[in-house]
């Protein structure tokens, strides 16, 4: 056989992947996603019930959202209809929306299934709303990215948004039992090794069935160990986008680990973000936010560790300025926590703007000119530094504002010094006043 195509100048005509060949033919067969295609799922009922809502589907990559809009679409009885952001145009939209007015006339619900979404400019995500209010198609759109950041509002309050989750153990557990059942041959891998290759996988069922198809093409006669799977595999970088969702939610939840005083969580969301490619320094300016914020006089030295920290990865560069950033994550997470001058300066603030343009008051302005002294600049200032224990007690909000308290410190680590030092200040100026 192998002779006829090669009298005709042809190769044979290479198999689909194993992933499309393993794609599910029903909605029970999709792994992963119970909580939407379970028996109470609100996707199931609405397959079941054959009447479906425009929806956005929102997920990693390889969880299922194109295999589940198809088999929507075959289990409630309507017309498929795919497009992709990437390649698709105005034009292909309003050949496809025609194309769907032409189905209802005749009696027939189409589902338009668009890839990546998130592509389309807000003009073409507004192109969709007349055809998916008139009911001429009911739109599936999927997504990796979060759908509030990327998609229009008037498109988003049409759709429900549906989040698919990255597919755990047991998942591609069951799909590795798949494709071998399929090939009719266990993968050659040693337990530890294959679960290394979920590992692998990082919840990506595609990605899972393309490396398992690499394995079963080696046919190593022989179970690979877990150092071997590494020399025939590339370890891919796990999803991260420094510019999307994925950016700010692994900083967020470093910030959130080191307030929170878990050092450990805090170096593991360090690592997921430099094994995601961040940009070390934009690390080192949020940890140098939180040294400021959530630390605050708890501990001074922290804010002049963490600047210490930059300068010092500014000096090595990576990897070995990043151990520098892991000190320094690792500093603060333990350090005594107090967020004291972060609120005092934000109400602070709010005073500075409802109260305008006040003068100081004129015992502690100078008087450089005789004018100034003839005018009270100056005149009852107390220098503080003659002053019993150093304090005089005056008052140095402006005369029609009244003092204030803004800073009020919890008495946690240095700060309990601190605060004993302003309560005994409050007392002498209250007795002096007295």
């Amino acid at each position: 056989m192998a002779d006829l195509f090669e009298a005709a100048g042809l190769t044979p005509a290479q198999p689909s992947p194993l992933a499309d060949r393993l794609r599910p033919q029903r909605l029970d067969e999709v792994v992963g996603q119970d909580h939407l295609l379970g028996p109470d799922g609100p996707i199931r009922r609405m397959a079941e019930a054959r009447r479906l809502s425009s929806m956005i589907l929102w997920g990693p990559p390889g969880t299922g959202k194109t295999t589940i809009a198809r088999l929507l679409a075959k289990e409630a009885g309507y017309e498929f209809q795919q497009l992709s952001a990437v390649f698709s145009g105005v034009a292909d939209l309003k050949k496809a929306f025609e194309q769907a007015r032409v189905r209802r006339a005749a009696g027939q619900a189409t589902l338009l299934f668009v890839d990546e979404i998130h592509r389309f400019n807000r003009a073409q995500q507004d192109g969709f709303l007349p055809f998916v209010e008139e009911g001429i198609v009911t739109l599936v759109g999927a997504t990796t990215e979060n759908p509030s950041f990327e998609l229009n509002g008037a498109l988003l309050s049409r759709c429900q948004v549906f989040v698919l989750k990255r597919l755990d153990d047991e998942a591609l557990e069951q799909l590795l039992a798949k494709a071998e059942a399929h090939e009719g041959r266990p993968l050659p891998l040693e337990p530890e090794a294959r679960a290394a290759l979920s590992a692998l996988a990082d919840g990506d069922g595609r990605y899972l069935l393309t490396l398992a198809e690499t394995l079963f093409n080696i046919g190593s006669a022989k179970p690979l160990t877990t150092k071997e799977l590494g020399q025939v595999l590339q370890k891919r970088s796990p999803a991260y986008d420094k510019d999307r969702e994925e950016h700010y939610n692994l900083i967020s939840a470093l910030h959130k680990s080191i307030r929170g005083s878990d050092p450990d969580a805090a170096l593991y969301w360090l690592a997921r973000m430099l094994t995601g490619g961040e940009d070390p320094l934009f690390i080192a300016r949020r940890l140098i936010r939180a040294a400021a914020e959530d630390i605050g006089e708890a501990d001074p030295m922290s804010l002049v560790l963490a600047n210490a920290a930059k300068d010092t990865y500014d000096f090595l560069g990576s990897p070995e300025g990043e151990i520098a950033l892991a000190q320094l994550t690792v500093h603060l997470a333990a350090a005594p926590k107090s967020n004291a001058v972060y609120k005092a300066f934000g109400q602070a603030m709010k005073a500075a703007k409802e109260t305008g343009s006040l003068m100081p008051p004129k015992h502690i302005l100078n008087a450089p000119t005789r004018l100034m002294k003839d005018l009270g600049y100056g005149k009852g200032y107390a220098y503080d530094h003659d002053a019993p224990e150093g304090f005089s007690g005056q008052d140095y909000f402006p005369e029609e504002m009244g003092r204030r308290q803004f800073y009020t410190p919890r008495g946690d680590g240095a700060e309990a010094r601190i605060k004993e030092r302003l309560d005994r200040w409050a007392a002498l100026r209250k007795a002096d006043k007295g």
